[in-house]
Order: structure tokens, then sequence, then C-alpha cells
């Protein structure tokens, strides 16, 4: 699945420059690229229910990082009963099973189905093709500094506070003054 870049981001190179005095705030820096990236996202997930959540549902299931519905409502910052639902239907196209937990019956293990984990790989590739294009105003070695330093940041917020939701751990920052 190839995107151009008016697909994706549907701006010219003068959508996108900084305006006067902008070159150096990061509000500005990533809300342009947030958009873009949610753009090219929408386009390449469309066909899942609920479009990017559901792509990063699976992939968090492919990963195993969470084991447990509730484990991934709370990583990824989606309410319990949005998660079900959204389960339900990833459940419902065959892309994701659940089962009880061995160690806890009341919790419900996610899995990858072979064509959830199909359709993960085919839907990655776009995902790739989209972050270059957000990121294609810099080189290979650029991009990867950004990658991590993004996540970095956003890891030692997550972990400077207790295990919240990515929403509880934003609302919780002394951000005034």
């Amino acid at each position: 699945m190839k995107l151009n870049s008016g697909e994706m981001a549907g701006e010219t190179a003068e959508d996108t420059r900084a305006p006067a005095g902008f070159d150096q705030n990061l509000g500005w820096a990533l809300g342009t690229l947030l958009r873009a990236y949610l753009k090219g996202i929408e386009n390449v997930v469309a066909e899942l229910p609920g479009g990017p959540r559901s792509y990063q549902v699976l992939s968090l299931a492919d990963s195993g990082k969470c084991h447990n519905q509730a484990q991934m409502a709370e990583h990824l910052g989606i309410d319990r009963t949005a998660m079900t639902y959204l389960l339900d239907d990833l459940e419902a196209l065959r892309l994701v099973s659940r089962q009880p937990d061995p160690v806890d019956r009341r919790s419900r293990r996610v899995t990858l189905t072979p064509k959830g984990r199909k359709l993960l790989n085919q839907l990655s590739e776009g995902v790739r093709q989209v972050e270059h294009h957000v990121l294609g105003a810099l080189n290979a070695e650029q991009s990867e500094q950004v990658l991590r330093g993004l996540c970095q940041a956003a890891n030692g917020l997550s972990h400077s506070k207790s295990p919240e939701n990515p929403c509880q751990v934003v609302e919780s920052l002394d951000l005034k003054d």
C-alpha cells in the first residue's frame, strides 16, 4: 500500500512551514507532526473498526507486553468499556482471541490470531511509510534520533509516575507556573 504525500498529509510544503517565531516551538512542531501522522494512519487502518486504536491493540497483543485486556486498556489509555467493545469487534473479525487467564480466571488474555498477525504485518508496512513521510525532512539517522528521543521522553513521563495510563500521566503533570 503505497501512499503519496498528498494522500497522507494533504498539505504543500508552504502549508507546513513554521510561522514566524515558531521555528523552535515544541507545541507547534508536535501538533503539525501529529496531524500529519494521524491523517496518514487513518488512511492505512481505515478497514479496522476503531482505526488507529485497533492498530495499537493489535501491535500490543503481538508484543506480549500486556497480558490481559485490562492491562492493554491501561497501557493505551483506553476506557475499559471502550476496550471491551473494540476487542469484541476485533474478535468478530477473527483478528484476536480472548481466553481466560490460567493464573486469574477473571482476567482475559488477548492474543493475535494468524489472520490478525498477517493483517498487522501488512498494516505495519503502511505505518512505516507514514512515519517515513512525517519525518521525511530528516535523514535516516535524524529520524531514528527523533523517534528514540520522543519515546524516551514519553517513557520518562510514564515511569516518573505510578503505573497509570498515558492520559492520567499527562493529567497528573503539574504544568502550571
